[in-house]
């Protein structure tokens, strides 16, 4: 599969390729209207460049020798913040390199009319409505659907899989997407969006990270991390007249590298990177996040809504067997189904004119003369032909019984509910056909549940989400499909507006839902819910709802995407932990030592036995840059995340992140004070 081989290339984090533009922009990164955006790390600069000054300038009684080393250390911690940051992006700008090179001098056969003559014009210059006229080894030169025609489509400059895609008119795989090639046959193809506003536009835009904005989250630990160094900006600033009153002084250049080991620089180096991170993996997963915030979503969800048809059935549901009552012949409802069928694209659809064609020899190719096309529509859920006073309807039992008032009090109507039932208890879908009124049977349509999806449920369950499957199919064939696949709950002959309607109740109790769709009537909910996953064959309204968009078209996808959003609140809830927790022994490791000169009393807690005031914070300082680099990879690729309830995920969080964070200060700092006495550094 695609994704894995790109899963696969993400683990070369530091290639040449990412690691030498990734050095070039961490110094760019450094003007200060880019580096405002993360305040702790402007700080940070702030104070690296009053060190610099006072480098040159400065008479504290302090070596040149020490403030030089303190003023590089402090200068590598921002840059190894810039440098995360610039990492992170460079992964996404390198296939943002890629798609615009697929993009680049597409051109088109406009139509003129309704014939095949056209005009060879820039793809730029399409307007929304143009048709086009794509044959066999042309690039799709717009965004669009296919409005006739049915081809073989190479999508692997998009999705990356190198398999080809059918796509054709009608039903939920007639989206195509510009710089995607035609291998066989002809399409014909309307423009559905303006010129720059194509979905391979904002592909680009959005892996390259330029319409990243922080989430909710991301905003509410920024805060708290502004919070924190304005704290200790002040608790730094007073300490002059404690040392005062103590009878001595510190020099300038302590305090302001005491500051910089006191406030959360390393959570702030890579907070924008974590989010930068999560987005860009799923980008590699072959999905595409609108935004950051749909990410985090996608990890707290509560609820999953999941199509029966494609997603827990392996979907393309074919006829299999024709039943009639009322004394009609299984011939004479064949042939009706097979006339109400000649116009319906589905595959369904065209499978019934297969089963009547080689059950029943029926030749039939063409609908009469005059006939008038009934399309199948989300609410009235039949289709058909009227043509003169014929009247031929197919659709689901229930609407084609109350299509027909009176109909249903008949004896076919009795034996019709028996056959229905039947085919709904083996787990099929049952048709109904009526001609001008009358019953005359039920077509059998086979689906069948996927492998395995019993135990990607049980995921699902591990991690305290409930699923809900949404059909049209009757309650008896949504209840033996549901308990078949083992999910939790389902919504049977849903429509658009029961479908919205279920996800508002959802979150009106607190639950946060998620659901994915491909067509047209899927949109309202794909825009109510909180992650709404639309299919890059479904229609352009879906796409458009969503806020993610699946390139490989696959709906069980949305079980990975809850895991990788999960991956990415935990990496940053591990991340932060390990900070805060390397602060606070940080503190302990540090200021006994820096003091003790001052108040002897603090010698009791100077555990660590550090060689000197200078040396200890110029260990800390030393040490508070060396490990943004050392987490960087852990911040890029993210913490493996294995269900489990939110408990135990806390309890290994602490285990794991904070009592590291408090262990690896004193143990580094130590190891690196032992290093600094050693070479006469301090």
């Amino acid at each position: 599969m695609a994704h894995t081989t790109q899963r696969s290339q993400s683990k070369s984090l530091f290639t040449a390729d990412l690691m030498v533009p990734a050095i070039k922009a961490s110094f760019t990164k450094l003007a200060p209207a880019q580096l405002i955006r993360n305040p702790v790390m402007f700080v940070t600069a702030t104070v690296a460049a009053l060190m610099t000054v006072l480098l040159v300038v400065g008479h504290d009684g302090l070596t040149t020798g020490f403030k030089l080393q303190l003023v590089i250390w402090l200068w590598l911690t921002v840059l190894f913040g810039t440098f995360a940051e610039a990492l992170a992006e460079g992964r996404g700008k390198a296939q943002a390199a890629s798609l615009r090179a697929t993009k680049a001098d597409l051109i088109a056969k406009r139509l003129k009319g309704t014939g095949r003559d056209y005009d060879d014009v820039a793809a730029s210059a399409l307007k929304v409505g143009d048709v086009v006229l794509v044959e066999t080894n042309d690039l799709i030169p717009s965004d669009g659907e296919v409005v006739s025609g049915v081809a073989s489509v190479n999508e692997a400059a998009i999705t990356g899989e190198s398999a080809p895609v059918i796509r054709e008119a009608g039903g939920d795989r007639s989206a195509v997407t510009a710089g995607t090639r035609v291998i066989s046959d002809e399409i014909r193809v309307k423009v559905t969006v303006e010129p720059g506003k194509g979905f391979l536009d904002r592909m680009i835009a959005l892996v390259e990270g330029a319409e990243r904005q922080k989430t909710p989250n991301e905003i509410a630990l920024t805060l708290l991390l502004v919070g924190l160094t304005i704290i200790f900006l002040i608790a730094v600033a007073t300490i002059p007249g404690f040392a005062i009153y103590a009878g001595g002084s510190i020099p300038v250049a302590i305090l302001a590298a005491l500051l910089i080991t006191l406030i959360p620089t390393t959570i702030a180096a890579l907070l924008s990177a974590i989010g930068i991170a999560g987005m860009d993996r799923l980008v590699r997963f072959n999905v595409l996040a609108k935004s950051g915030r749909a990410v985090e979503a996608a990890g707290d969800i509560d609820v999953l809504l999941l199509d029966k048809t494609g997603t827990i059935t392996i979907g393309d549901r074919q006829a299999s067997e024709f039943r009639a009552v009322g004394g009609t012949s299984d011939a004479e409802m064949a042939e009706a189904a097979l006339i109400a069928s000649l116009a319906d694209e589905t595959p369904e659809g065209r499978s019934i004119v297969v089963l009547a064609r080689e059950t029943f020899g029926i030749r039939t190719t063409e609908l009469p003369e005059g006939a008038e096309v009934i399309p199948f529509t989300a609410q009235t859920r039949i289709s058909g032909v009227r043509t003169g006073t014929m009247l031929l309807q197919k659709g689901a039992v229930e609407s084609i019984l109350k299509a027909n008032p009176g109909v249903g009090q008949t004896a076919a109507a009795t034996e019709l509910r028996r056959i229905t039932d039947e085919i709904a208890r083996a787990g099929g879908t049952p048709l109904a056909v009526a001609k001008d009124g009358r019953l005359l049977g039920a077509i059998f349509l086979k689906d069948v549940v996927k492998a395995g999806i019993r135990e990607r449920f049980g995921e699902l369950r591990a991690m305290g989400i409930r699923t809900v499957m949404i059909t049209g199919d009757n309650p008896l064939t949504a209840a033996a499909i549901a308990a078949e696949a083992s999910v939790d709950d389902f919504l049977a002959q849903a429509s658009p507006e029961d479908k919205l309607a279920l996800i508002r109740k959802e979150q009106a109790g607190g639950k946060l839902v998620a659901m994915c769709g491909d067509g047209t009537n899927d949109a309202p909910a794909l825009a109510q819910a909180d992650v709404g996953v639309a299919m890059n064959t479904g229609t352009q309204a879906a796409r458009e709802a969503g806020n993610m968009v699946d390139l490989d078209s696959d709906p069980t996808k949305l079980i990975e995407v809850v895991g990788l959003g999960k991956q990415l609140l935990m990496t940053r809830g591990a991340l932060t932990t390990f900070s805060v927790a390397n602060d606070v022994a940080k503190y302990f490791a540090i200021i006994p030592a820096m003091f003790v000169v001052l108040y002897p009393g603090l010698g009791v807690l100077n555990v660590m036995r550090l060689g000197s005031p200078e040396s200890a914070i110029l260990s800390a300082i030393i040490f508070n840059a060396i490990i943004i680099p050392m987490l960087v990879p852990l911040a890029l690729r993210g913490v493996k995340y294995t269900p489990m309830g939110a408990g135990p995920l806390l309890a290994r969080n602490l285990a794991i992140y904070g009592l590291g964070g408090l262990v690896a200060p004193f143990v580094g700092i130590k190891v690196i004070d032992l290093l600094v006495g050693t070479l006469g550094l301090a």
